[in-house]
């Protein structure tokens, strides 16, 4: 790196002329401004090249430089989230840089004039690390994007949405290549009430392997194609050798323990009695990490991408990954029996269960074995039928150093939310074999407690350095969610307390007291909704939710780029060799923070919505049968109800509950007949008839089963499902399909 002579200005003070500069400042006006002479000019090039190449500045050929992440001083932004604590934030409609995309804070002018989605000409100052946006006059609607399934009816095509949340349908003014059943995307047109749109892409059957998470793909705009760059650099990358200075872990008889069906694998462990007097019963262990740092650096198009995915998207029928295959299922991906690289965090951990000490390692290590959790716990269930005596032998210390681990969660008292998580099972056509809840078992434990360890290992050495850290970060939750949370304990008799210090452990005693009450999952799930949104900063507030002070994600960078810069923070302040964080990416922490925040709340939504297709498209064999659910939300206009044991979220709209008028009572969370008393409140079993099941959207809806106010089965004419089935040629029952994911 070339350092400035005296006559040259410094980089900061380059970086703050560019930023206030009134004119399009290139070299000539950077110049003139410091007066330098014609050797400094010289000079002045080869430091702004520098400066280039650090991802400070960038400029096109030819016209003016401007800082990387830098706003024009009147742009166009489009309204991107309201916070819980009623602020607006905004992003820029256009971006054509490679540094992230800045979020503005909005200075409204009337709380509650802004609406996400709403596009405003604004004012851009920088404050702090950050920006603020003063709106000029709020902008038309831009011409926005549909996903959806053609239909035809009276010779006329219309667009049936896939966000179940639309409930309008669009005339189609330009099909192109589109037929009736195809999905498409779509561009809106038109005013209301006769509103349009245009057909610019045909994906294909909507009941196609693949299709439901291709709708989900289509619609949240998630890239799925990598640059030729980058899968130009992506086989030289996964070419180079490694190091002879890496630390061989060989000999060890290290594991990875991930799902049966997992497409990568980022960790492997182990773990043996520590022989230091000074730590009597205590643990050595190792939790080794893919060096995905090693091969993607800092500025290169693989690093682009990954940043602009920001991380995998799992799907039950495939994966859209962070970086391409040849890296993320194969080079990086820990497998038995081959030489991996691999970042090293050894830990010395106390017969409590404490971190001692740790320090980390660039190693090379060679797994025994990629074991299933089901078979890791089968094996130490039964050690007499372990298949293998070296992988058993290997899981026994694992088991007794997270013993110890797992008695210090307990002591700290994290939020404890036993939740389950629904497992799409296809077979291997796509057609749904089940839909059930995931099991959770000790082997799921004993893993995240390992992860969660080198978590926060590798905070606090980052913490040790002085470096930056990119946090995971949850904080306490608002009090406008804690009232919430009152007010519906309140139905159940169970006290709460405002004033009190709130604590994980707080919510852990309410979910004592309710026991095995049947309303136990429901007042789960209100303590998960009153919780706040974790987030990726440099600034650390804590994580709340596992009472922990210090906690960054270091543990899958394959599938997130947060753990790739907590990786190259490390191997920059532990001098670990080459692909440490840069001076620019320090720079650019919080903004890149606040970008993959938001990939990653893209890439959830994703997959929520992919598997209640999923689940719709299973139940869709049963309509018109009565199952077990209960009620999980509660509105003026119905309730939402959730099959027992499947989920999958559906509506009982208010008019079909029996004829009479249902007031709604918002405190408590009910609706109450005026005529009978009759009530439908949160958290209530019950046994409703399934009116409708759309694959598509992934929308169910119920009726009460041959009770009054019953609306009976839908005509097909009127049920939208039917009516794009058969616009294929296929039956409204779309049990026979055979082939379908």
């Amino acid at each position: 790196m070339r350092k400035p002579t005296p006559g040259l200005p410094s980089r900061q003070q380059i970086l703050d002329f560019i930023s206030r500069s009134d004119v399009p400042a290139g070299k000539r006006e950077i110049a003139k401004a410091f007066g330098l002479t014609a050797q400094d000019k010289i000079l002045l090039k080869a430091l702004l090249k520098d400066m280039a190449d650090e991802g400070l500045i960038d400029s096109a050929p030819g016209r003016a430089f401007h800082q990387m992440g830098g706003l024009p001083k009147v742009t166009v932004l489009r309204i991107a989230d309201v916070d819980d604590g009623g602020n607006v934030w905004a992003v820029p409609e256009r971006w054509e840089s490679d540094a992230p995309v800045p979020r503005l804070r909005v200075r409204e002018r009337k709380r509650g004039d802004l609406g996400i989605g709403q596009r405003v000409l604004a004012r851009t100052e920088e404050a702090g690390n950050g920006w603020i946006a003063h709106p000029l006059k709020t902008l038309a609607p831009a011409s926005e994007m549909l996903v959806g399934v053609l239909r035809e009816e009276a010779g006329r095509l219309w667009l049936t949405s896939v966000d179940k949340r639309e409930r309008r349908e669009y005339q189609v003014a330009d099909a192109g290549d589109g037929k009736p059943g195809d999905l498409v995307t779509a561009e809106k047109g038109g005013r209301p009430p006769r509103l349009t749109c245009r057909v610019v892409q045909v994906l294909g059957d909507p009941f196609a392997p693949r299709s439901f998470s291709m709708i989900a793909i289509h619609k949240l705009e998630i890239p799925t194609a990598f640059s030729d760059e980058a899968l130009a650099e992506a086989p030289r990358m996964a070419a180079l050798d490694l190091a002879d200075d890496r630390e061989d872990l060989r000999a060890l008889p290290i594991v990875a323990i991930d799902p049966a069906d997992a497409r990568d694998h980022d960790d492997a462990v182990w773990a043996t009695p520590d022989d230091d007097p000074s730590n009597e019963g205590g643990w050595k262990a190792i939790v080794a990490i893919a060096d995905v740092s090693y091969y993607v650096r800092p500025g290169s198009a693989l690093d682009k991408e990954a940043r602009r995915r920001g991380n995998s998207v799992y799907f039950p029928d495939q994966v859209v990954p962070m970086l391409p295959e040849i890296l993320s299922a194969d080079v990086c991906s820990l497998k038995a029996g081959e030489d991996r690289a691999a970042l090293a965090c050894h830990m010395q951990v106390s017969r409590s269960g404490t971190l001692k000490s740790w320090r980390f390692t660039r190693a090379v290590v060679r797994l025994i074995a990629n074991v299933a959790y089901e078979d890791a716990q089968a094996m130490i269930d039964a050690p007499a039928d372990a298949p293998r005596a070296d992988v058993l032998a290997a899981l026994i210390p694992l088991w007794a150093c997270w013993r110890a681990l797992a008695s210090a969660r307990d002591e700290r008292e994290p939020l404890d939310l036993d939740l389950p998580e629904r497992r799409v099972v296809l077979d291997e056509t796509g057609r749904i074999m089940s839909v059930a809840p995931r099991e959770r078992l000790d082997a799921h434990r004993l893993i995240e407690d390992y992860m969660i360890a080198a978590n926060v290992a590798a905070a606090k050495a980052l913490e040790a350095k002085k470096a930056p850290v990119m946090y995971r970060v949850h904080e306490a939750p608002a009090r406008e969610k804690l009232l919430g949370l009152k007010d519906y304990l309140e139905t159940f008799d169970i006290p709460f307390a405002l004033g009190q210090v709130v604590r994980p452990a707080t919510f852990n005693r309410i979910i004592d007291k309710v026991g095995d009450a049947d309303f136990r999952p429901q007042v789960m799930e209100q303590i998960l909704r009153a919780q706040t949104q974790a987030y990726y900063a440099p600034a650390n507030h804590g994580h709340f939710g596992l009472s922990l002070g210090s906690y960054a994600h270091f543990t899958s960078p394959i599938r997130r780029y947060a753990d790739l810069l907590v990786h190259r923070s490390l191997v920059a302040s532990y001098h670990l060799g080459e692909g440490g964080l840069t001076s620019a990416e320090s720079q650019a922490m919080e903004a890149i923070g606040e970008g993959i925040s938001r990939l990653e709340r893209r890439a959830m939504e994703a997959e929520r919505d992919t598997i209640d297709r999923y689940v719709a498209a299973y139940l869709s064999e049963k309509v018109g049968e009565t199952m077990d659910v209960r009620i999980t939300g509660v509105t003026n206009f119905g309730f939402f109800a959730t099959v027992d044991g499947i989920g999958g979220d559906g509506l009982m709209p208010v008019r079909d509950l029996g004829g009479e008028y249902f007031r709604f009572d918002e405190a408590a969370r009910k609706l109450v007949g005026e005529t009978s008393g009759e009530e439908y409140t949160l958290g209530m079993r019950l046994q409703l008839r399934l009116a409708e099941a759309n694959p598509v959207s992934g929308a169910l809806r119920f009726e009460i089963p041959g009770g009054k106010g019953a609306a009976g089965p839908a005509k097909p004419s009127k049920r939208r499902t039917d009516r794009i089935l058969k616009q294929r040629g296929r039956p409204a029952n779309i049990r026979h399909q055979g082939k379908r994911r």
